[in-house]
Protein backbone atom coordinates (compact mmCIF):
# COMPACT_ATOMS: atom_id res chain seq x y z
CA UNK A 1 0.00 0.00 0.00
CA UNK A 2 1.39 3.05 -1.31
CA UNK A 3 1.63 6.61 1.57
CA UNK A 4 1.75 9.80 0.77
CA UNK A 5 4.28 10.01 4.16
CA UNK A 6 7.19 8.36 2.36
CA UNK A 7 10.24 8.80 4.49
CA UNK A 8 13.80 10.08 2.64
CA UNK A 9 14.98 8.18 -0.12
CA UNK A 10 11.25 6.25 -1.08
CA UNK A 11 9.29 7.43 -3.53
CA UNK A 12 5.67 8.35 -2.98
CA UNK A 13 4.16 5.36 -5.35
CA UNK A 14 5.93 2.83 -3.16
CA UNK A 15 4.01 -0.24 -0.48
CA UNK A 16 5.30 0.71 2.80
CA UNK A 17 5.97 -2.76 2.73
CA UNK A 18 9.43 -1.64 1.25
CA UNK A 19 10.14 1.08 3.20
CA UNK A 20 13.19 -0.32 4.79
CA UNK A 21 14.79 -1.41 1.46
CA UNK A 22 15.26 2.43 1.02
CA UNK A 23 14.58 4.55 4.19
CA UNK A 24 17.77 6.82 4.17
CA UNK A 25 16.56 7.72 8.03
CA UNK A 26 17.00 3.83 9.63
CA UNK A 27 19.72 3.02 7.63
CA UNK A 28 20.15 -1.25 8.90
CA UNK A 29 17.85 -1.95 5.98
CA UNK A 30 19.97 -0.14 3.03
CA UNK A 31 23.10 -1.38 5.13
CA UNK A 32 22.27 -5.13 4.95
CA UNK A 33 20.74 -4.97 1.26
CA UNK A 34 23.82 -3.62 -0.31
CA UNK A 35 25.78 -6.39 2.14
CA UNK A 36 23.62 -9.18 1.45
CA UNK A 37 23.22 -8.29 -2.89
CA UNK A 38 27.37 -8.29 -2.87
CA UNK A 39 27.11 -11.53 -1.03
CA UNK A 40 24.91 -13.07 -4.27
CA UNK A 41 27.37 -11.95 -6.85
CA UNK A 42 29.92 -13.34 -4.64
CA UNK A 43 28.59 -16.58 -3.68
CA UNK A 44 27.58 -16.80 -7.68
CA UNK A 45 31.12 -15.92 -8.87
CA UNK A 46 32.48 -18.85 -6.51
CA UNK A 47 30.50 -21.07 -8.23
CA UNK A 48 31.10 -20.59 -11.43
CA UNK A 49 35.13 -20.90 -10.62
CA UNK A 50 34.57 -24.07 -8.47
CA UNK A 51 32.93 -25.69 -11.66
CA UNK A 52 35.82 -24.15 -14.00
CA UNK A 53 38.10 -25.56 -11.33
CA UNK A 54 36.91 -29.34 -11.80
CA UNK A 55 39.50 -30.12 -14.89
CA UNK A 56 42.28 -29.09 -12.30
CA UNK A 57 42.08 -30.71 -9.90
CA UNK A 58 44.82 -33.81 -9.68
CA UNK A 59 43.99 -35.04 -6.44
CA UNK A 60 41.24 -37.39 -6.38
CA UNK A 61 40.57 -36.98 -2.53
CA UNK A 62 39.94 -33.12 -3.21
CA UNK A 63 37.81 -33.61 -5.63
CA UNK A 64 35.37 -35.77 -3.74
CA UNK A 65 34.54 -32.86 -2.05
CA UNK A 66 33.91 -30.32 -5.06
CA UNK A 67 30.20 -31.56 -4.20
CA UNK A 68 29.79 -30.58 -0.54
CA UNK A 69 31.25 -27.26 -1.44
CA UNK A 70 28.99 -26.53 -4.57
CA UNK A 71 26.15 -27.52 -1.74
CA UNK A 72 27.28 -24.96 0.59
CA UNK A 73 27.46 -22.60 -2.30
CA UNK A 74 24.13 -22.95 -3.20
CA UNK A 75 22.47 -22.88 0.30
CA UNK A 76 24.61 -19.61 1.54
CA UNK A 77 23.26 -18.18 -1.81
CA UNK A 78 19.66 -18.55 -0.43
CA UNK A 79 20.52 -17.21 3.04
CA UNK A 80 21.77 -14.16 1.05
CA UNK A 81 18.42 -13.85 -0.67
CA UNK A 82 16.52 -15.12 2.48
CA UNK A 83 17.75 -11.72 4.42
CA UNK A 84 15.86 -9.31 2.13
CA UNK A 85 12.79 -11.28 3.31
CA UNK A 86 13.46 -10.04 6.72
CA UNK A 87 13.83 -6.69 5.43
CA UNK A 88 10.66 -6.57 3.71
CA UNK A 89 7.47 -5.80 5.93
CA UNK A 90 5.55 -8.32 7.37
CA UNK A 91 3.12 -10.48 5.51
CA UNK A 92 2.02 -14.01 4.76
CA UNK A 93 4.04 -14.87 1.81
CA UNK A 94 7.93 -13.11 3.79
CA UNK A 95 6.32 -15.00 7.36
CA UNK A 96 6.32 -18.32 5.65
CA UNK A 97 9.86 -17.48 3.83
CA UNK A 98 11.22 -16.92 7.18
CA UNK A 99 9.47 -19.90 8.94
CA UNK A 100 10.39 -22.54 6.45
CA UNK A 101 13.68 -21.14 4.83
CA UNK A 102 15.66 -19.96 7.96
CA UNK A 103 15.88 -23.93 9.25
CA UNK A 104 16.37 -25.50 5.71
CA UNK A 105 18.91 -23.24 4.28
CA UNK A 106 21.10 -23.51 7.45
CA UNK A 107 20.64 -27.22 7.60
CA UNK A 108 21.89 -27.54 4.09
CA UNK A 109 25.45 -25.78 4.84
CA UNK A 110 25.89 -27.42 8.17
CA UNK A 111 25.10 -31.09 7.03
CA UNK A 112 27.51 -30.52 3.97
CA UNK A 113 30.04 -29.05 6.76
CA UNK A 114 29.13 -32.35 8.59
CA UNK A 115 29.81 -34.86 6.63
CA UNK A 116 33.34 -33.45 5.28
CA UNK A 117 34.63 -33.38 9.04
CA UNK A 118 33.12 -37.25 9.35
CA UNK A 119 34.93 -37.91 5.95
CA UNK A 120 37.76 -36.47 7.69
CA UNK A 121 37.73 -38.83 10.86
CA UNK A 122 36.91 -41.82 8.72
CA UNK A 123 40.28 -40.76 6.84
CA UNK A 124 42.29 -40.39 9.79
CA UNK A 125 40.89 -43.77 11.10
CA UNK A 126 40.62 -46.14 7.68
CA UNK A 127 42.87 -44.51 5.88
CA UNK A 128 40.32 -43.58 3.09
CA UNK A 129 37.12 -42.00 3.22
CA UNK A 130 33.38 -43.09 1.52
CA UNK A 131 33.16 -41.69 -1.76
CA UNK A 132 31.77 -38.83 -3.04
CA UNK A 133 27.92 -40.06 -3.85
CA UNK A 134 27.99 -41.47 0.17
CA UNK A 135 28.78 -38.21 1.49
CA UNK A 136 26.00 -36.77 -0.99
CA UNK A 137 23.44 -38.88 0.11
CA UNK A 138 24.05 -38.37 3.68
CA UNK A 139 24.55 -34.40 3.32
CA UNK A 140 21.25 -34.97 1.18
CA UNK A 141 19.95 -37.14 4.44
CA UNK A 142 20.30 -34.63 6.91
CA UNK A 143 18.90 -31.80 5.16
CA UNK A 144 15.79 -33.46 4.90
CA UNK A 145 15.21 -34.03 8.78
CA UNK A 146 15.03 -30.52 8.84
CA UNK A 147 12.68 -30.07 5.74
CA UNK A 148 10.61 -32.37 7.32
CA UNK A 149 10.18 -30.94 10.75
CA UNK A 150 9.94 -27.45 9.31
CA UNK A 151 7.23 -28.62 6.56
CA UNK A 152 5.39 -30.28 9.65
CA UNK A 153 5.39 -26.93 12.20
CA UNK A 154 3.93 -25.09 8.91
CA UNK A 155 1.42 -27.25 8.19
CA UNK A 156 0.68 -26.63 11.95
CA UNK A 157 0.85 -23.37 11.99
CA UNK A 158 -0.54 -22.59 8.90
CA UNK A 159 -4.05 -24.78 9.52
CA UNK A 160 -4.96 -22.70 12.90
CA UNK A 161 -3.65 -19.20 11.02
CA UNK A 162 -5.04 -19.41 7.60
CA UNK A 163 -3.04 -17.00 5.16
CA UNK A 164 -3.88 -13.92 4.40
CA UNK A 165 -2.92 -11.62 1.52
CA UNK A 166 -2.66 -8.25 3.69
CA UNK A 167 -0.08 -6.91 6.19
CA UNK A 168 -2.15 -8.11 9.13
CA UNK A 169 0.48 -9.44 12.09
CA UNK A 170 -2.30 -11.43 13.68
CA UNK A 171 -2.69 -14.09 11.28
CA UNK A 172 -0.02 -15.44 9.85
CA UNK A 173 2.70 -13.43 11.04
CA UNK A 174 1.48 -14.27 15.00
CA UNK A 175 4.18 -16.81 15.93
CA UNK A 176 5.89 -16.17 19.32
CA UNK A 177 9.86 -15.84 19.17
CA UNK A 178 10.25 -19.31 21.83
CA UNK A 179 8.54 -20.55 19.27
CA UNK A 180 10.40 -19.53 16.25
CA UNK A 181 13.70 -20.82 18.45
CA UNK A 182 12.40 -23.99 19.01
CA UNK A 183 11.59 -24.87 15.18
CA UNK A 184 15.05 -24.83 14.54
CA UNK A 185 16.80 -27.31 17.50
CA UNK A 186 17.88 -29.71 15.11
CA UNK A 187 20.11 -26.90 13.31
CA UNK A 188 21.52 -26.32 16.54
CA UNK A 189 22.09 -30.18 16.93
CA UNK A 190 24.01 -29.56 13.56
CA UNK A 191 25.97 -26.96 14.93
CA UNK A 192 27.12 -28.86 17.72
CA UNK A 193 27.89 -31.89 15.64
CA UNK A 194 30.07 -29.74 13.15
CA UNK A 195 32.44 -28.75 15.97
CA UNK A 196 32.31 -32.21 17.29
CA UNK A 197 33.35 -33.64 14.59
CA UNK A 198 35.93 -31.10 13.38
CA UNK A 199 38.22 -31.24 16.61
CA UNK A 200 39.57 -35.22 16.04
CA UNK A 201 40.90 -33.59 12.67
CA UNK A 202 43.37 -30.96 14.10
CA UNK A 203 45.88 -34.01 15.05
CA UNK A 204 45.51 -35.80 11.54
CA UNK A 205 49.36 -37.02 10.10
CA UNK A 206 49.14 -34.84 7.06
CA UNK A 207 48.80 -31.21 7.10
CA UNK A 208 46.28 -30.54 3.99
CA UNK A 209 43.19 -32.40 6.27
CA UNK A 210 44.57 -30.62 9.27
CA UNK A 211 43.80 -27.05 7.68
CA UNK A 212 40.52 -28.48 6.45
CA UNK A 213 39.58 -29.17 10.05
CA UNK A 214 40.44 -26.25 11.44
CA UNK A 215 38.26 -24.36 8.67
CA UNK A 216 35.56 -26.31 9.44
CA UNK A 217 36.03 -26.02 13.08
CA UNK A 218 36.51 -22.34 13.34
CA UNK A 219 33.20 -21.53 10.88
CA UNK A 220 31.67 -23.90 13.29
CA UNK A 221 32.45 -22.06 16.18
CA UNK A 222 31.49 -18.37 14.29
CA UNK A 223 28.53 -19.96 13.55
CA UNK A 224 27.61 -20.65 17.12
CA UNK A 225 28.42 -17.59 18.40
CA UNK A 226 26.05 -15.88 16.03
CA UNK A 227 23.81 -18.18 16.88
CA UNK A 228 23.71 -17.49 20.58
CA UNK A 229 23.92 -13.59 20.56
CA UNK A 230 20.84 -13.29 17.98
CA UNK A 231 18.97 -16.00 20.24
CA UNK A 232 19.83 -14.32 23.27
CA UNK A 233 19.04 -10.72 21.24
CA UNK A 234 15.52 -12.52 19.59
CA UNK A 235 14.28 -13.86 22.95
CA UNK A 236 15.36 -11.32 25.68
CA UNK A 237 17.40 -8.43 24.89
CA UNK A 238 15.15 -6.90 22.54
CA UNK A 239 11.92 -7.66 24.59
CA UNK A 240 13.80 -6.01 27.48
CA UNK A 241 15.30 -3.17 25.99
CA UNK A 242 11.66 -2.39 25.11
CA UNK A 243 12.39 -2.29 21.16
CA UNK A 244 10.49 -5.27 19.87
CA UNK A 245 11.09 -3.52 16.83
CA UNK A 246 14.03 -4.89 16.10
CA UNK A 247 13.69 -8.45 16.39
CA UNK A 248 13.76 -8.53 12.24
CA UNK A 249 17.11 -6.35 11.83
CA UNK A 250 18.55 -9.23 14.24
CA UNK A 251 17.69 -11.81 12.21
CA UNK A 252 18.95 -10.43 9.22
CA UNK A 253 22.29 -9.35 10.57
CA UNK A 254 22.57 -12.94 11.47
CA UNK A 255 21.70 -14.17 8.12
CA UNK A 256 23.84 -12.07 6.74
CA UNK A 257 26.81 -12.69 8.66
CA UNK A 258 26.80 -15.81 9.04
CA UNK A 259 26.48 -16.53 5.14
CA UNK A 260 29.75 -14.17 4.84
CA UNK A 261 31.22 -16.31 7.78
CA UNK A 262 30.56 -19.60 5.48
CA UNK A 263 32.10 -17.84 2.72
CA UNK A 264 35.06 -16.61 3.90
CA UNK A 265 36.04 -19.29 6.29
CA UNK A 266 34.94 -22.24 4.23
CA UNK A 267 34.45 -21.82 1.29
CA UNK A 268 37.56 -19.37 -0.31
CA UNK A 269 39.95 -21.64 1.46
CA UNK A 270 38.58 -24.56 0.60
CA UNK A 271 38.87 -23.09 -3.16
CA UNK A 272 42.47 -21.96 -2.99
CA UNK A 273 43.06 -25.16 -2.17
CA UNK A 274 41.77 -27.18 -4.67
CA UNK A 275 43.98 -26.83 -7.56
CA UNK A 276 47.59 -27.17 -5.27
CA UNK A 277 49.54 -30.03 -5.11
CA UNK A 278 49.54 -31.94 -2.08
CA UNK A 279 52.54 -30.92 0.16
CA UNK A 280 52.08 -34.10 2.28
CA UNK A 281 52.44 -36.85 -0.59
CA UNK A 282 53.56 -39.69 0.63
CA UNK A 283 56.86 -40.33 -0.24
CA UNK A 284 58.30 -44.22 -0.88
CA UNK A 285 60.29 -46.01 1.42
CA UNK A 286 63.57 -45.94 2.07
CA UNK A 287 64.31 -49.80 0.23
CA UNK A 288 62.57 -48.38 -2.88
CA UNK A 289 63.83 -45.88 -5.24
CA UNK A 290 61.45 -44.01 -7.91
CA UNK A 291 64.31 -44.80 -10.77
CA UNK A 292 65.37 -47.85 -10.43
CA UNK A 293 69.35 -48.13 -10.59
CA UNK A 294 69.63 -50.80 -12.93
CA UNK A 295 67.60 -51.78 -16.01
CA UNK A 296 65.34 -54.67 -16.46
CA UNK A 297 67.63 -56.38 -18.66
CA UNK A 298 70.31 -56.47 -16.27
CA UNK A 299 68.52 -57.43 -13.74
CA UNK A 300 67.56 -60.60 -15.90
CA UNK A 301 71.16 -60.98 -16.74
CA UNK A 302 71.99 -60.93 -13.06
CA UNK A 303 69.53 -63.40 -12.73
CA UNK A 304 69.74 -66.02 -15.26
CA UNK A 305 73.75 -66.73 -16.04
CA UNK A 306 74.06 -66.81 -19.93
CA UNK A 307 76.33 -69.36 -22.14
CA UNK A 308 79.43 -68.50 -23.65
CA UNK A 309 78.28 -69.50 -26.58
CA UNK A 310 75.41 -66.78 -26.44
CA UNK A 311 78.00 -63.88 -27.26
CA UNK A 312 77.62 -61.21 -29.88
CA UNK A 313 80.48 -61.14 -32.30
CA UNK A 314 82.03 -58.23 -34.09
CA UNK A 315 81.28 -58.61 -37.58
CA UNK A 316 83.63 -56.73 -39.18
CA UNK A 317 87.06 -58.09 -38.80
CA UNK A 318 88.94 -54.55 -39.97
CA UNK A 319 88.46 -53.10 -36.70
CA UNK A 320 90.10 -55.87 -34.81
CA UNK A 321 93.20 -54.22 -33.20
CA UNK A 322 95.18 -57.75 -33.63
CA UNK A 323 94.95 -61.14 -34.56
CA UNK A 324 96.89 -64.22 -35.51
CA UNK A 325 98.35 -64.87 -38.85
CA UNK A 326 97.34 -68.65 -38.70
CA UNK A 327 94.08 -68.80 -36.50
CA UNK A 328 91.64 -66.39 -36.91
CA UNK A 329 90.00 -65.38 -34.10
CA UNK A 330 86.58 -63.68 -33.28
CA UNK A 331 86.92 -61.43 -30.33
CA UNK A 332 83.90 -61.21 -27.96
CA UNK A 333 82.39 -58.01 -27.32
CA UNK A 334 82.87 -56.11 -24.31
CA UNK A 335 79.02 -55.90 -24.21
CA UNK A 336 78.42 -59.58 -24.42
CA UNK A 337 77.85 -59.93 -20.45
CA UNK A 338 75.14 -57.33 -20.84
CA UNK A 339 72.80 -58.66 -22.41
CA UNK A 340 71.12 -62.32 -22.33
CA UNK A 341 69.30 -62.60 -25.26
CA UNK A 342 70.41 -64.68 -28.32
CA UNK A 343 71.48 -62.32 -31.40
CA UNK A 344 68.70 -63.88 -33.87
CA UNK A 345 66.35 -62.15 -30.87
CA UNK A 346 68.16 -58.43 -30.71
CA UNK A 347 70.39 -57.73 -34.09
CA UNK A 348 68.29 -57.64 -37.22
CA UNK A 349 71.20 -57.37 -40.33
CA UNK A 350 71.21 -54.72 -42.74
CA UNK A 351 72.55 -55.29 -46.40
CA UNK A 352 75.90 -53.49 -45.20
CA UNK A 353 75.99 -55.67 -42.55
CA UNK A 354 75.43 -58.70 -45.26
CA UNK A 355 78.05 -57.49 -47.17
CA UNK A 356 80.57 -57.00 -44.59
CA UNK A 357 79.89 -60.87 -43.27
CA UNK A 358 80.80 -61.97 -46.71
CA UNK A 359 83.96 -60.33 -46.64
CA UNK A 360 85.14 -61.85 -42.99
CA UNK A 361 84.14 -65.74 -44.30
CA UNK A 362 86.84 -64.60 -47.13
CA UNK A 363 89.46 -63.14 -44.38
CA UNK A 364 89.25 -66.33 -42.26
CA UNK A 365 90.29 -68.56 -45.56
CA UNK A 366 92.77 -65.86 -46.89
CA UNK A 367 93.86 -63.25 -44.56
CA UNK A 368 96.03 -60.18 -46.38
CA UNK A 369 98.87 -59.30 -44.20
CA UNK A 370 99.11 -55.75 -43.04
CA UNK A 371 102.03 -53.27 -42.29
CA UNK A 372 102.90 -53.08 -39.12
CA UNK A 373 105.83 -50.58 -37.83
CA UNK A 374 109.06 -51.44 -36.53
CA UNK A 375 109.39 -52.18 -32.85
CA UNK A 376 110.51 -49.19 -30.39
CA UNK A 377 111.43 -51.57 -27.92
CA UNK A 378 114.89 -50.57 -26.35
CA UNK A 379 115.55 -53.83 -25.35
CA UNK A 380 115.96 -55.12 -29.07
CA UNK A 381 119.15 -54.58 -30.56
CA UNK A 382 118.66 -54.86 -34.67
CA UNK A 383 115.44 -52.41 -33.91
CA UNK A 384 117.59 -49.22 -34.33
CA UNK A 385 119.45 -49.70 -36.84
CA UNK A 386 116.40 -50.63 -39.29
CA UNK A 387 114.75 -47.32 -38.52
CA UNK A 388 117.96 -45.46 -39.26
CA UNK A 389 118.29 -47.38 -42.59
CA UNK A 390 114.54 -46.50 -43.21
CA UNK A 391 114.59 -43.10 -42.71
CA UNK A 392 117.71 -42.79 -44.96
CA UNK A 393 116.08 -44.20 -47.73
CA UNK A 394 113.15 -41.43 -47.18
CA UNK A 395 115.63 -39.01 -47.90
CA UNK A 396 117.14 -39.99 -50.57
Amino acid sequence: MSSPNAPRGCGSGISSMYYNLCDLTSVWGVVVEAIAAAGVVTSFVLFITLMASLPFVTDKKRKGMVALQAGILIFTLGLFGLSFAFIVGRYSTTCTARRFLFGVLFSGCLACLAMHGLWLVLLERRGRGPRSWMLCLGALGLWLVEVIINTEWLIITEVRNPPSDTIVPDLSCNIANQDFVMALIYVMVLILTVVLLAVPSLTHKHRQWRRDGAFILVTGLLTMAIWIVWIVMYIYRNGVAGNPSWDDPTLAVAVVSNAWVFLFLYTIPEICLLTQEDPDQEQPSDGEDVYPARSLVYDTILKEPVPNHQNVYIENKAFQMDESPTVPKKPVSPYGSYNGQLRSCVYQPTEIALVAKGLTKMDQQAILPRARPPSLNPGSSSSLPRLVESLSEGLS
